[in-house]
């Protein structure tokens, strides 16, 4: 069957394509910045948070193979991809809701297990949510525009992003909400952060919803073939891992290491704030000072996420310039000496500078992996590998939450600033290993 030729889109087209994911990242950094510290306001020790992180990559390995292998046989008045926008969209919009405010909805000593519980199925919501918006990008968009799709939604994701992480200090600092509670209590900036951050996200998703166009099952066939099927259900998702293609299997690689360490950046630069650059002792995870590191940790996070929404809309001509490969390599390099930077920093503010290498990883690990395998993906199969691809982020990130606490309790002294230094050289493994992954698409001129 001779396959045509998909329409280019404009840019208004694309960016309407992928707005809804600047409410995911509104939501995601919002959890990325505070879930630590609300754990731990809640009770829970600094060597245990890697283990209540652990619902992030678990979900994300069940949840994605299966909304991509159902999304890719889902078609009804919604669409093929909405119908998992919008149900991702309104359970995690839910746990916005609930999460900072766990211990008012039961005793304190349960409080950690309610917040816990709640982390899980923002997880497992933002998964179903996110994973059908990579498949929509390549459903949609020709090869020649396939960089700059991911780009641009890599782009809105740091726009999200950013507001998402400075939202907390924002609130308290500019509009005076109070960034204080009582111990095993959740501020005020924070509880109201999340309560926007429910709004946000749910009003993106909708302008996706609206201004998006699928392609009915006849016509996607005309640009995609028809996907030839040996199984069904969970078989179907076995085989297909087993037949996956040699680009993913290579990318697999750069990404374990890419996401070990970004999931060790994310669990303990709250703690190594707080201990390494602010010098408090261990036992203090109440304090209003405490409370400064995780705002903190919102701030910095905020740096890099700007960085990457920039420096994103550069990828499409860097990587016609100097190919996929070099541009991720040297973008990985910077996030890897930013992740060891951390470590020499003198005051909170030196912080800011080890955020741009940092920003310039993040960008690339949400676009170029993502526009290197989607040439290599079968027809007909779009949403099931990329739901397969994500087992090469949640598989590192699993390891390292299974590992990452002991590891800074019995290794590091529960020093976690030591964690984020072995992210940095990780970070620099990936960089090594993504030259020697197979693209051989020509990338021609995108717009």
């Amino acid at each position: 069957m001779n396959l045509r030729e998909k329409p280019r889109l404009s840019f208004l087209q694309i960016w309407n394509m992928s707005f809804g994911f600047l409410g995911i990242q509104f939501g995601f950094a919002l959890q990325n910045g505070n879930a630590s510290g609300i754990l731990q306001n809640f009770g829970a020790n600094v060597e245990h948070l890697s283990w209540f992180w652990l619902v992030a990559p678990l979900t994300g390995m069940l949840v994605q193979p299966l909304i991509g292998y159902y999304s890719d046989r889902t078609w009804n008045r919604l669409g093929r991809r909405k119908p998992y926008f919008l149900a991702g969209t309104l359970i995690c919009c839910l746990a916005l809701v609930l999460l900072p405010n766990s211990a008012s909805l039961i005793t304190a000593k349960s409080a950690l297990l309610i917040g816990a519980g709640m982390l899980m199925l923002m997880d497992a919501s933002i998964n179903v949510a996110m994973e059908p918006f990579r498949a929509l990008v390549a459903d949609n968009l020709p090869d020649s525009q396939n960089t700059l799709g991911f780009s641009v939604q890599t782009a809105l994701i740091g726009v999200g992003a950013v507001a998402g992480s400075w939202l907390p200090y924002t609130l308290s600092h500019w509009f005076g909400v109070s960034a204080s509670a009582p111990k095993g209590m959740v501020a005020d900036n924070v509880i109201y952060a999340f309560y926007i951050g429910a709004a946000v996200f749910f009003l993106s998703i909708m302008v996706t919803l609206l201004f998006t166009r699928e392609y009915p099952p006849q016509e996607y066939e005309q640009f995609h073939g028809t996907a030839q099927q040996e199984h069904s259900g969970l078989k179907q998702i076995f085989s297909d891992f087993r037949k996956m293609p040699q680009t993913m299997r290579q990318l697999g690689l750069v990404q374990f290491f890419s996401w070990f360490a970004l999931f060790s950046m994310w669990v303990f630069t709250t703690p190594a704030i707080a201990q390494h650059v602010f010098r408090l002792p261990l036992e203090d995870t109440s304090s209003d000072r405490f409370r400064d590191a995780g705002s903190w940790t919102g701030i910095i996070f905020g740096v890099y996420n700007a960085v990457s929404a920039v420096y994103a809309l550069f990828l499409p001509a860097i990587a016609r310039r100097f190919g996929r490969k070099k541009t991720h390599a040297f973008s990985l390099f910077a996030g890897g000496i930013g992740l060891l930077s951390m470590y020499f920093a003198n005051d909170q503010y030196d912080l800011m500078y080890s955020m741009v290498g940092i920003g310039l990883a993040w960008a690339s690990i949400l676009a170029m992996p993502y526009a290197i395998l989607a040439g290599s993906i079968p027809a007909g199969k779009m949403g099931l590998y990329m739901g397969i691809f994500n087992f090469f982020i949640t598989i590192p990130q699993i390891v390292n939450g299974i590992i990452g606490g002991p590891v800074v309790k019995y290794f590091y002294g529960s020093q976690a600033i030591y964690a984020l230094v072995i992210a940095g050289f990780l970070m620099l493994c990936a960089a090594l290993t993504v030259l020697y992954v197979q693209d051989n698409r020509k990338i021609r001129m995108e717009g």
